[in-house]
């Protein structure tokens, strides 16, 4: 279930339930009901902390649903990172994904819309892995490996290395 929070880009919610179950190999449906950022925000880093918005996305738990992500523009951040481009629950439901650091427009430059959807798949898919169980991945081209930059992002795909998607399958085996 793909839950939006705050006012994230309908779009690119819509999006993501499009193609994360070719990749994820589960369905995928969008919750009507949006999470609130209240409460969330910090004044000082002007960041939203993501690890209270995962609780949020807990709450919403159903037993139908196998994996739960949060979708935001919000720049989020987990002590002692500056940033995040997103944060799971490893091998627990919940993963958001932030929007936010990874539209062109943040670092100067003129917007790219295909880019943002690229790099939104590949985060969604990152975190849900971990949501999964999968740990980074060494292979740079794996949707799993550590990001520290959109440079990085761009630099993998957004499929699993063989490893990884091995891995996936046994733990998406019911």
């Amino acid at each position: 279930m793909i839950f939006p929070v705050g006012g994230v880009d309908v779009s690119i919610v819509e999006f993501l339930a499009f193609s994360l179950p070719e990749t994820m190999e589960l369905p995928c449906k969008v919750s009507p009901a949006a999470i609130s950022l209240e409460g969330t925000y910090d004044i000082i880093r002007k960041q939203c902390n993501s690890t209270q918005l995962l609780e949020r996305l807990l709450a919403r738990k159903t037993s139908d649903d196998v994996k739960l992500l949060g979708v935001t523009d919000a720049d989020l951040f987990i002590p002692p990172l500056s940033f995040v481009f997103g944060e799971a629950q490893f091998d627990n439901p919940a993963s958001i994904v932030s929007t936010h650091r990874l539209q062109q427009q943040f670092y100067g430059l003129p917007e790219d819309s295909r880019l943002l959807y690229l790099r939104c798949e590949k985060e969604a898919i990152h975190e849900l892995g971990h949501s999964f169980g999968l740990i980074h991945c060494s292979d740079y081209r794996c949707v799993m490996y550590l990001s520290y930059s959109v440079e990085d992002i761009d630099l993998k795909t957004n499929s699993f290395c063989p490893r990884c998607h091995g891995m996936l399958r046994k733990r998406t085996k019911t």
